[in-house]
């Protein structure tokens, strides 16, 4: 039966790899610098308060219950688990490498393997979607961490783009910096809700709704960002109750 789920063993392998990539950017730190001080060194106007990123330890968290769950004997053989195939080890390989590529300073760089973990976490998360009534295990461990960590790229992804922005001082059709900020905010609002809508997912834009209101924390004396992070926040969140209702309906 386990000949069936060929990738079970390098899942964990390539899971494994990111923790301890993660582990080294701290203690390490890679490059010398830690992942705070890189955002420091490049902060911009969607930047936000530190304790959002505590939202990877709930993702690798669900992560690992996914693993878990396609070790297992009656669950691993499972169609939604053996039609992530190789994406799921596609996924951390970009993820180590974005890691390495941001500590060396390789910011250009880093946002186009960030891009690549965007479109890796999203055909694990489009294929997980295609899950005809699932069961309570596929719910809470095959569908739910993909759609928390596709929402956090996405976001995280859009940041990165502003940081390249500003960090070689272009000008995006002759908006100010709180200009192009506030179209990346707006761009991310509209692409939870692209995702989200045909799947009814309304965990996705709750995702979004955690990291716009830590650029509002972060951002609370930047009058336009506080505005428009916050609205977005809430009509994310009014939104996502919406899906939730119908959803069950």
């Amino acid at each position: 039966m386990y000949r069936t789920n060929s990738f079970r063993w390098w899942n964990i392998v390539a899971f494994a790899a990111v923790i301890a990539v993660n582990i080294l950017s701290s203690t390490l730190p890679l490059g010398g610098r830690t992942i705070k001080q890189i955002s420091d060194q490049y902060y911009i106007y969607i930047t936000p308060a530190s304790y959002a990123f505590m939202i990877w330890s709930l993702i690798y968290v669900l992560l690992a219950g996914f693993l878990i769950y396609q070790w297992r004997r009656d669950t691993g053989i499972r169609d939604s688990v053996r039609s992530i195939g190789i994406w799921f080890i596609l996924s951390c390989i970009f993820n180590i490498s974005w890691l390495i590529l941001w500590h060396y300073l390789y910011i250009e760089w880093s946002v186009g393997m960030m891009l690549l973990l965007v479109l890796s976490v999203g055909v694990i998360y489009y294929k997980t979607r295609s899950i005809h009534y699932p069961t309570t295990g596929e719910k809470l461990f095959v569908k739910l961490p993909f759609s928390i960590y596709l929402g956090w790229v996405c976001s995280a992804f859009l940041v990165n783009i502003g940081i390249v922005i500003h960090k070689n001082g272009w000008s995006i059709f002759g908006l100010t910096e709180i200009g192009w900020s506030t179209a990346l905010l707006c761009t991310g609002a509209v692409l939870a809700i692209l995702i989200s809508y045909p799947y009814r997912d309304y965990m996705l834009p709750l995702v979004f709704v955690w990291a716009y209101i830590a650029i509002s924390t972060e951002h609370k004396d930047v009058d336009q960002i506080l505005l428009s992070s916050f609205v977005l926040a809430a009509i994310l969140f009014i939104y996502a109750i919406w899906l939730f209702f119908i959803r069950r309906k």
